[in-house]
């Protein structure tokens, strides 16, 4: 975005917008970018024959009650290439050209006040532009001085030093925070980031202006830079307490889940009440989450703002806590439910899990678990350590795993592929080399997965039985057994590694 030209000649819309007319009312929603680079006052109907290109022409109550008067100074100014009419609104308030104005593509100013003072004003901010453009800046730069770092206070000054602009303050991922929720509806915003520290943005200033002249967007622009500093500010604060309120609410689910020895019940009602005074579920039965980013520490910044927002947008309730290696939450098994059927609540919480996680994946890659239930607090942490194994062997982005489901696929997936890659390749080497297009590969898996049954196999695979009978069979000619118990798990890690890899 360009820096704008404070001595550029003002613009019509500027006039409007920040210039010595406020409070003016703009007709025409053509022809507000001309220039203006003179003022001519017209106070008889002949001073309309001669007007210079780029002139304010600004009528006098007199004539400008006569509406044909202003008609005809809003053709004589598109035929001498005016930049726009002024008038005062009460000469015009009953019937206001403003079909001709749009149609001419001449704006027509409705001013209050005197017509005079209003050309005195408007010659004022022709002769000098930086310093009616400075003076926005000024005013801004003052408003937000008295602010601070409170973001409301800080949106507050900008929709006063920017009336014609709507502005709200997202998240990094999108997600509001404050300000006007139709800033965020506009097709070509103005986009700031709010940085920390670390050069990551800790939140981001969006701005849309009803305005659409050229050179407006530099201005808000502009303004909004001096926005920034509070506003990193504040975010840093509040992003310093969610950590501090993080790392709390670990050591507190710690404290939680795994009580001490010699822990008395003082002690422990003490740790449940504030569990309770955070809003987290302690009645059971529970049902536990476990949520595990694909994003390595080392590309970027940590997921846990991200996740956060995210979670409070797609989420399915429950507090979130980084807690060990993943991010982990609970809740209560009959929220909104009457069933007493632990596999009913297990599919339902397993079904919400997969569709968060879906709709987060579109920006965080994470995989999930889910476990339980818990009959309470004295076992939500077996619950948890379950739900975490079963994230930590759900291998693809976007998808989760029911810790008492976990089958052979997903905990070989868990194992190091890269290591065993070249054992596999040596366990399969006779198969590998008649195997051109990898069927007997992808079969001899399946037949595995399903406890070599290839009726359920050839389910799984859209063939008919006696083509993976036939597949068998040449497989076994190859020296491989798929119910030799001697070679049936290291068969299925071989193929998992090398199908993973594909």
């Amino acid at each position: 975005m360009r820096r704008p030209d404070l001595s550029a000649p003002m613009t019509v819309a500027e006039l409007v917008q920040y210039g010595p007319l406020p409070g003016v009312r703009i007709l025409g929603m053509t022809g507000r970018d001309a220039q203006v680079l003179d003022v001519r006052i017209v106070d008889r109907r002949e001073a309309l024959d001669n007007l210079r290109p780029h002139t304010a022409v600004v009528l006098t109550e007199a004539p400008a009650r006569s509406g044909w008067i202003v008609e005809m100074a809003l053709r004589k100014a598109w035929e001498q290439a005016a930049a726009c009419v002024v008038v005062p609104e009460t000469a015009v308030a009953v019937h206001p050209p403003g079909a001709l104005a749009d149609r001419l593509g001449v704006p027509l100013l409705l001013i209050g006040g005197d017509a005079l003072e209003g050309a005195v004003r408007i010659a004022s901010a022709v002769s000098r532009p930086d310093a009616g453009r400075t003076a926005l800046l000024a005013d801004a730069a003052q408003r937000l001085a008295a602010a601070g770092p409170h973001v409301e206070r800080v949106l507050a000054a900008l929709h006063a030093a920017l009336p014609s602009t709507s502005l709200a303050l997202t998240d990094p991922v999108g997600g509001m925070l404050a300000g006007r929720r139709a800033a965020l509806d506009s097709a070509h915003p103005v986009r700031l980031d709010v940085p920390g520290p670390d050069g990551h943005p800790l939140a981001v200033l969006v701005a849309d202006s009803r305005s659409k002249e050229a050179g407006w967007a530099s201005t808000v622009e502009s303004v909004l830079r001096m926005a920034v500093p509070p506003l990193t500010a504040w975010a840093a604060t509040r992003r310093l307490a969610e950590e501090q309120l993080d790392r709390r609410s670990e050591l507190l689910l710690h404290q939680l889940t795994h009580p001490s020895e010699d822990e008395d019940e003082q002690a422990g009602a003490h740790v449940r009440a504030e569990a309770a005074a955070l809003g987290w579920p302690l009645a059971g039965p529970l049902i536990a989450f476990a949520l595990r980013p694909a994003v390595a520490a080392e590309a970027g910044p940590a997921p846990g703002p991200a996740l956060r927002a995210l979670w409070a947008r797609y989420g399915i309730g429950g507090p979130l806590i980084a807690y060990e290696d993943c991010w982990v939450s609970w809740r209560s098994a009959a929220a909104g439910s009457a069933v007493p059927d632990a596999e009913v609540w297990l599919r339902q919480g397993e079904a919400q899990l997969r569709t968060a996680v879906r709709a987060i994946c579109d920006q965080l890659p994470l995989a999930g678990g889910v476990a339980g239930p818990a009959g309470g607090t004295g076992t939500l942490g077996v619950a948890l350590a379950d739900a975490r194994a079963a994230a930590a062997v759900a291998a693809v982005p976007g998808s989760v795993v029911r810790a008492d489901r976990m089958g052979p696929a997903q905990l070989l997936s868990a194992l190091p592929a890269e290591a065993l890659r070249r054992p596999a390749e040596v366990v399969l080497a006779p198969l590998l080399a008649a195997d051109r297009d990898g069927t007997l590969l992808r079969t001899l898996a399946i037949v595995l997965d399903q406890g070599a049954a290839p009726s359920a196999a050839a389910e799984i695979l859209g063939v008919h039985r006696n083509t993976v009978a036939a597949r068998l069979e040449r497989i076994r000619a190859l020296g491989f057994d798929p119910e030799d118990p001697a070679q049936r798990l290291a068969l299925h890690l071989a193929c998992r590694v090398l199908l993973a890899e594909s």
